[in-house]
């Protein structure tokens, strides 16, 4: 049985008032994982700025 389908099953077997909160958690957990993308983004920005501030990427740029 995987994950999934271990999880279902468990669901199954949770008393009603214990599902919202489930539903909850799997929300937290979805908006924890796109706010790491984000942090790992805007360091990622911050890094890559020292080379798109060159003149020399103005230069490569102002063809397009």
């Amino acid at each position: 049985m995987n994950t999934k389908e271990e999880l279902i099953n468990e669901i199954e077997r949770t008393p009603e008032p214990f599902l919202s909160e489930v539903l909850d958690f799997v929300h937290f957990l979805k908006t924890k994982a796109s706010r790491e993308k984000l942090d790992i983004a805007m360091m990622s920005e911050s890094s890559l700025a020292k080379d798109w501030l060159k003149p020399e990427e103005d230069e490569a740029w102002q063809s397009l």
